[in-house]
């Protein structure tokens, strides 16, 4: 396991100046801006909030954002750009490749990270003690997707899948929550496939359930407008388990087409005084209802703050804090441990809902199943 060594000089600023955090967001294409936009307006909440009850120490926190556009390489030259310009730590990141190369690239130079919204289980090749996580592990939360699958009668699936470490991961955990129990995953390779012909997949092979394991909005709304048009799939239930439907560009992109698409959220059933708060000020600065990745970058802000309050700026002091963490987040107290098969600090667990869009009400969302 990496042990984090002597804070490297540079690693906080001790002259009265502010206290950085390095922000990585995807705020161009072919990241997904949206999630984005969310991510990055928990952030600031956050800061802003810190900052009017007195930052930290009297200095006040401030935000260094980097873009990194879904591109693994321009997030991983980012952290080394923000390492250099002196930040405590690093947080963010949406798409969960992008995010495993920043946490590499964090471990590698003794830089604090603290992951906001990407799942991918293998997060660092091996245990680290510079990373940690809020977003729930793609194995935790897809087998809560698998759960509901059987339990909604599903057992003969069909995944419309792009190539991805990502992608490739969750068709795995299908696979392995699925075939004990009878289930059975077909995957469709949609680099060969166009959308129009995946209806001629799932019905020679029977299949009663579409999981949207692609990219949006190409080719995931051409696929789902395919098979919604398709009279022979009147029945099939299409399901988008990585979130497509969270956000409003998929409802205006898609309109009654998008509705009744089980996808996983990571909030609560109800959120508590501090999370109702929150949602209402998020409301108001996005303009629109905040999505659970609003929620991830406020918490994750709240963390690091509590972080550096207690512990100070430097870098090897903040890491070695993460299994201290006790902090009130927006979805619950939030503590990181140590999980079997994770390599990286993690927040066990945060609370799992699958939903859809209301087809009376698609601004409603329905919960179907919580994990």
């Amino acid at each position: 396991m990496n042990t984090p060594p002597p804070s490297p000089s540079g690693a906080g600023r001790t002259d009265g100046s502010s206290v950085q955090i390095g922000a990585l967001v995807p705020l161009t294409r072919p990241g997904w801006v949206e999630a984005g936009r969310h991510l990055l307006a928990g952030f600031e909440l956050a800061v802003r909030e810190v900052n009017d009850a007195g930052g930290i120490a009297g200095r006040p926190l401030e935000l260094v954002v980097r873009d990194t556009a879904a591109d693994p390489q321009r997030a991983a030259a980012a952290v080394d750009e923000l390492a250099g310009l002196g930040v405590a730590a690093v947080a963010g990141e949406y798409h969960s490749v992008v995010a495993r190369a920043a946490a590499a690239r964090a471990d590698a130079l003794g830089l604090p990270f603290l992951c906001s919204s990407a799942v991918l289980d293998a997060l660092t090749e091996q245990p680290t003690d510079w990373v940690a996580r809020l977003a729930p592990a793609q194995s935790h939360g897809w087998q809560i997707y698998a759960d509901f699958l059987l339990g909604a009668g599903h057992s003969r699936i069909a995944v419309a899948a792009q190539s991805s470490v990502y992608w490739a991961s969750g068709t795995r955990i299908l696979r392995d929550c699925l075939a004990p129990r009878g289930g059975t995953v077909l995957e469709l390779d949609m680099a060969a496939l166009a959308p129009a012909a995946v209806g001629d997949e799932l019905v020679a092979h029977r299949a009663t359930a579409l999981l949207l394991l692609v990219g949006h909005p190409e080719p995931a709304v051409p696929i789902v407008r395919a098979v919604r048009r398709d009279p022979r799939l009147a029945e099939i239930l299409i399901g988008a388990p990585a979130g497509q439907p969270e956000f409003a560009e998929w409802a205006t992109l898609l309109g009654d087409d998008g509705a009744a698409i089980p996808f996983l959220r990571y909030l609560p059933e109800r959120l508590g005084p501090l999370g109702a708060r929150v949602e209402a000020a998020l409301r108001e600065r996005l303009g629109e209802a905040p999505s659970f990745v609003a929620y991830e970058g406020y918490d994750t802000v709240a963390v690091l703050a509590d972080v550096l309050r207690s512990h100070g700026v430097d870098r090897a002091r903040i890491a070695e804090s993460w299994p201290r963490v006790d902090v009130e987040g927006t979805r619950g107290q939030i503590r990181f441990s140590r999980t079997p098969g994770i390599s990286v600090w993690q927040w066990a667990w945060t609370p799992v809902q699958v939903v859809d869009r209301d087809p009376a009400e698609p601004d409603r969302f329905r919960i179907l199943h919580a994990g």
